[in-house]
């Protein structure tokens, strides 16, 4: 897995968290490429917007002093997480075609369960129905999709809800997130 080299500020809690001791200023931000939950501790006298992308990478950080880690999930803010839907919505617009090549070539887990019914709305009809509609022809965007698939739920917004689900849930399978 490629090291981050950009992370999306999420939330800034300048004092650290509420109930912990040690009273550490910590960045929540989540990884650009491998969509990485992380805590960041800045330099001293800097501060952070929310939406903000920082410098991560090897090398000297302007504002970033070191990685703290993973953010562990129930750390995560009210707040983070709601700036984390809207990150979501932009990645998934953004990197669309990566996306919409999972509806091409997903595959399945066991012998009952494939890696589409993962998707928050989908059920064995729509599975069905996009596993016969893409051996036609490969689905080319998410509009496509829509048009070819009868009564399917968004599946930009399927995807964005998975997304969200494995990074703030704990989940068995993670299809989009590592």
């Amino acid at each position: 897995m490629e090291k981050e080299e950009y992370a999306v500020v999420l939330d800034y809690l300048p004092n650290g968290y509420p109930l912990e001791k040690k009273m550490i200023p910590i960045v929540q931000a989540i990884g650009e490429k491998n969509l990485t939950l992380l805590e960041l501790v800045p330099r001293r006298g800097t501060s952070f917007e929310i939406g903000e992308r920082v410098y991560i990478g090897e090398g000297k950080r302007d504002k970033v002093y070191y990685i703290l880690g993973r953010l562990p999930r129930e750390k995560l803010t009210e707040s983070g997480k709601a700036q984390l839907e809207e990150f979501l919505k932009k990645v998934v617009e953004e990197r669309e075609s990566e996306f919409v090549e999972f509806f091409n070539k997903s595959t399945a887990i066991n012998k009952r369960v494939h890696q589409l019914e993962f998707l928050p709305g989908l059920g064995k009809k729509h599975m069905n129905d996009i596993l016969k509609q893409r051996q036609e022809k490969p689905f080319e965007s998410f509009e496509d999709i829509r048009k070819r698939i009868p009564n399917l739920p968004d599946p930009q917004k399927a995807v964005e809800r998975r997304i969200f689900k494995e990074l703030v849930d704990r989940e068995r399978y993670n299809l989009f997130a590592k």
